[in-house]
C-alpha cells in the first residue's frame, strides 16, 4: 500500500515540475523568472493590446486569373487540334458579386470545328459549360459547384499565405480567420497582438509576392507609347509590356515573354543577404525542376537581359552572364527591410488574390490591463468563496479539494503554454468556469462518500467506493462538456474558439486531480493510522 503511494505521490511531483518548468523555466533570477512568464504565457488582443484587421479578398483576382490560364491552355490545344478561331477572350467582373460570372467567349470557329471543339472542352475543361452563341461563337462559364470550390480554395490558401507571412515577421500569437458574417464571406479578421505600427505589416499583408523570370525581347523604353511605336503600335506575339518600379521619380518599360521561364511557385527558400559591394539583395533557391529549365535558359541567353518581376513590375532586369542553376539573386533592395521582405514574401508564396482592408482597430494595452485586473479580481473572489465554502461544509477534506483545485490551474497554465495557444478574455472566463466544474468534481465523490459512511461502511473502504461510484458519473458529465466544446471550436469564431480550449484542458486537468490527486491525498491520510474510525468530511 506505502509502496503504491510513492510512486502516486512521484507522479503527482513530477507533473508539477514539468508545469512550473513549462510556466517558468529555471530561472536563475526574479528578472527572469517574470521574463519568462510573459514569454511562455502569450496574451490575446483583448488582453495584450494590438491592432485588428478587416481585410476583404478580391475573390474576382482568383477567377480571373482562373479564366486566363484557362485561355492560355485553350490556345495552345487547339492549335494542336487544328481548330481554328478569330478570336478567344474574357469578361471583367469588376466586384466581388459578379465574380463567379467569369465568362470566356469564343469566336470564329469553323462549323465543321463544332465537335472537335465540344470534344476538347468535355475532355479537359470539366470546370467549364459550354455554350453555343451561334453557329461560330461560344461561350464558356462556370459550374457553380467549380466556382463554389475556387472561393473556398482561394479563401483557404490567402489564410495560409498570411499565417506564414505573420508567423516569418514573428507574430505567432496573432490570429487569421473567417469573420462568420454570412454577408462577409470573403472578409477575413486579423488580429495582430502587441503591434501598435500596423503600417508595415499591413505592407507586408497586401503584397501578393508574384514573382516571374521573364525573358526580355526589348527594351528599356521611357514610355509605353515609345515601346508601342516602335513596333508598329502592336505588340509581337506572346508578349507584354511590364513596368519597372518606379525609381527616383523615372519608371521605364520593358517588353517580356508572356510565359514566364521561373515562377514563384518554383522557389523552395528566400533570404535576405549583403552583396560583394555591401547592397542588399535577396537570395533565392529553386527546385529540382524549376533548376533545370533555368540552367538550360540561362546557358542560351548568355549576353541577354532578364527581367525579374514582382506583381506586375521589373524590380530588376540583369544581363545574365553565366549559367545559373538552383539558386540566383534578386539586387536592387534599397534596406535589409526590403530585401527582407521579399524574401518573406517569396517564402511563404503568392496570394491567389489581392487584399483591401475594410477596418483597422487598435486597441490600447490599457484597456487588456483592466481586462486583466478585473479578471484577476472575479477569479480571485470565485477562488476564496469557493475555498471557504470546501473548508466549512468539508471540513479537513476540504484542504484535500483545495489543493486538488491549485494543481488544476497550475496544470491548465502550463498547457496553455506547452501548446503555444493565447490566453483572452473568454480564455479567462473558461478559466474561471474550470473552477466551477473542478468543485463539482469533488462535491460528487465526497457525497457518494458520505452516503457510503452513512450505511455503515468502514472508512477505507467507504473512500474506496466513493471514488469508484462517483468516477462514472465525473466521465459522464466531462464527455458532455467536451462534446459541446468540439462544436464551440468547430462552428465559433477565435474568442469562442479560445474559450472552448481552455475549458476542454480544464477538464482534462480536472480528471487527474480530482480523481488520481485527490484519492492519492485520501489514501496518504488514512495510510497513517493503525484503526481508521472516522473522517473529517
Amino acid at each position: 500500500m506505502k509502496r503504491n503511494i510513492k510512486i502516486k505521490a512521484g507522479i503527482i511531483v513530477a507533473v508539477i515540475l514539468i508545469c512550473i518548468y513549462g510556466i517558468v523555466g529555471v530561472p536563475k533570477s526574479k528578472d527572469e523568472l517574470i521574463a519568462n512568464w510573459r514569454k511562455n504565457i502569450r496574451l490575446g488582443l483583448d488582453l495584450r493590446g494590438g491592432t485588428q484587421l478587416v481585410m476583404e479578398v478580391q475573390l474576382q483576382d482568383a477567377f480571373k486569373a482562373f479564366a486566363d490560364t484557362t485561355i492560355e491552355r485553350l490556345k495552345d490545344e487547339l492549335k494542336k487540334d487544328n481548330i481554328d478561331y478569330s478570336d478567344m477572350t474574357r469578361n471583367e467582373p469588376a466586384t466581388l458579386q459578379d465574380a463567379d460570372k467569369i465568362e470566356v467567349d469564343i469566336k470564329g470557329v469553323p462549323l465543321a470545328k463544332s465537335s472537335a471543339l465540344r470534344s476538347a472542352i468535355s475532355e479537359s475543361y470539366g470546370e467549364w459549360n459550354l455554350l453555343a452563341v451561334n453557329s461560330t461563337d461560344y461561350k464558356l462559364t462556370m459550374k457553380p459547384t467549380e466556382a463554389l470550390k475556387l472561393k473556398h480554395d482561394t479563401m483557404t490558401q490567402t489564410m495560409g499565405t498570411i499565417e506564414r507571412k505573420i508567423n516569418g515577421l514573428g507574430l505567432a500569437e496573432s490570429s487569421v480567420q473567417p469573420t462568420g458574417r454570412s454577408d462577409a464571406e470573403a472578409d477575413l479578421l486579423i488580429q495582430l497582438p502587441g503591434v501598435d505600427d500596423s503600417a508595415h505589416v499591413k505592407q507586408v499583408l497586401q503584397t501578393q509576392a508574384v514573382l516571374e523570370w521573364d525573358e526580355v525581347k526589348d527594351g528599356p523604353f521611357q514610355s509605353k507609347e515609345e515601346a508601342l511605336s516602335k513596333h508598329g503600335g502592336i505588340m509581337p506575339l506572346n508578349t507584354k509590356l511590364v513596368p519597372s518600379l518606379p525609381r527616383g521619380g523615372q519608371q521605364a518599360w520593358y517588353l517580356v515573354g508572356r510565359s514566364p521561364i521561373v515562377r514563384g511557385t518554383d522557389i523552395r527558400d528566400a533570404h535576405a543577404s549583403q552583396g560583394e559591394v555591401g547592397r542588399w539583395e535577396t537570395n533565392f533557391v529553386l527546385s529540382q525542376d524549376a533548376a533545370k529549365r533555368f540552367a538550360r535558359y540561362t546557358e542560351a541567353n548568355i549576353g541577354n537581359r532578364a527581367a525579374i518581376v514582382v506583381d506586375g513590375q521589373v524590380i530588376s532586369a540583369p544581363t545574365i552572364q553565366s549559367r545559373i542553376s538552383d539558386s540566383g539573386r534578386i539586387t536592387g533592395a534599397a534596406t535589409q527591410e526590403e530585401a527582407a521582405d521579399l524574401g518573406l514574401n517569396l517564402r511563404a508564396g503568392s496570394l491567389p488574390a489581392s487584399m483591401v482592408i475594410l477596418e483597422e482597430r487598435t486597441v490600447g494595452p490599457s484597456l487588456g490591463a483592466d481586462s486583466i485586473k478585473e479578471g484577476f479580481r472575479a477569479g480571485t473572489a470565485g477562488l476564496i468563496a469557493v475555498i471557504g465554502f470546501m473548508l466549512f461544509y468539508y471540513r479537513r477534506s476540504g484542504i484535500n479539494a483545495t489543493l486538488a483545485l491549485v494543481l488544476n490551474a497550475l496544470i491548465l497554465i502550463a498547457a496553455l503554454s506547452y501548446f503555444d495557444a493565447t490566453l483572452t478574455l473568454p480564455g479567462i472566463a473558461g478559466v474561471i468556469l474550470t473552477i466551477g466544474m473542478a468543485v463539482d468534481s469533488n462535491v460528487l465523490i465526497f457525497e457518494r462518500i458520505r452516503e457510503e459512511l452513512r450505511t455503515g461502511k468502514a472508512v477505507v473502504a467507504a473512500v474506496d467506493a466513493g471514488f469508484s461510484k462517483a468516477f462514472l458519473t465525473i466521465i459522464d458529465t466531462h464527455v458532455t462538456t467536451v462534446v459541446s466544446c468540439a462544436f464551440l471550436f468547430i462552428f465559433g469564431t477565435g474568442p469562442v474558439k479560445g474559450f472552448a480550449v481552455t475549458l476542454v484542458i480544464g477538464l482534462i486537468a480536472n480528471l487527474f486531480t480530482a480523481v488520481f490527486v485527490s484519492k492519492t491525498i485520501f489514501d496518504f491520510e488514512l495510510s497513517g493510522k493503525q484503526q481508521v474510525t472516522a473522517l473529517s468530511i
